[in-house]
């Protein structure tokens, strides 16, 4: 038996050079087709700013909102572009109540906010997850919390905390995630359902911003900004309680 028969048998599952070439030549050739994915022409180009800008952006929306002056959005026009990928500027964690509409909020069309909307606002697993894409995959750089007042379920955790009594179904999971803003608003005195509101959003800013290893890392390097505002419900208006 020859030497490099004998080396074969004692190594069977050893790669050979010509399979360790294809490999590398395969893996050169992913890179390429990757990085030429990460730098075409982003859907909108528009959507590509600091977060500073961003914020300005947002605001000056819900200004127009507000004032009932919105701008038509060539929806029909977007499709082809957006059909293609997404660039927002903007990501938003908001309450899942009917009143609540982001994108009218802050008067914007199709591809410019990156939503997340569960009762009470709060960042769960699956939400600081999908805020971590926003922000690596999509290169948003600003994240919004954002509360409103008179909410229901920052309004059924006090209920809960107060009468000892746990809600029914699957409700007791959004009075966990609520509840350490419930009970720091019922030690201070006062209006303890805006004062959960208000804590409630600071928590959720101050999760986000801290969520390793994406988040935490995207604000340190300037490319996120994460701030809190509540929506009023009389007049649209958006108040930034917690900006970053």
């Amino acid at each position: 038996m020859c030497d490099k028969c004998s080396e074969n048998l004692r190594h069977p599952l050893a790669p050979s050079r010509r399979s360790m070439i294809l490999f590398a030549a395969s893996a050169l050739a992913f890179g390429s087709t990757a990085f030429a994915k990460e730098t075409k022409t982003p859907p909108k180009p528009q959507n590509v700013v600091s977060p500073d800008a961003a914020l300005k952006r947002l605001m000056d929306g819900n200004a127009r909102y507000v004032d009932g002056v919105t701008r038509r959005h060539d929806f029909k026009h977007e499709r082809g572009a957006l059909a293609a990928g997404q660039n927002p500027y903007a990501a938003v964690l908001s309450c899942a109540d009917s009143r609540i509409a982001p994108e009218y909020a802050f008067d914007t069309g199709r591809g410019d906010l990156f939503v997340c909307r569960v009762a009470g606002n709060f960042a769960g697993n699956e939400t600081i997850a999908s805020m971590e894409y926003a922000v690596a995959v999509l290169n948003t750089p600003l994240i919004l919390v954002l509360g409103h007042d008179s909410c229901g379920a920052v309004d059924a955790t006090l209920k809960a905390l107060k009468d000892n009594k746990s809600p029914p179904g699957h409700i007791p999971s959004l009075v966990e995630a609520i509840a350490p803003a419930a009970k720091a608003a019922m030690q201070q005195g006062g209006d303890a359902l805006d004062a959960a509101i208000r804590q409630n959003v600071i928590d959720n800013v101050a999760k986000l911003k801290s969520a390793a290893p994406i988040l935490n890392a995207a604000v340190e390097q300037g490319k996120l900004k994460v701030v809190g505002g509540i929506y009023r419900l009389a007049t649209g208006t958006v108040d930034l309680i917690s900006q970053g």
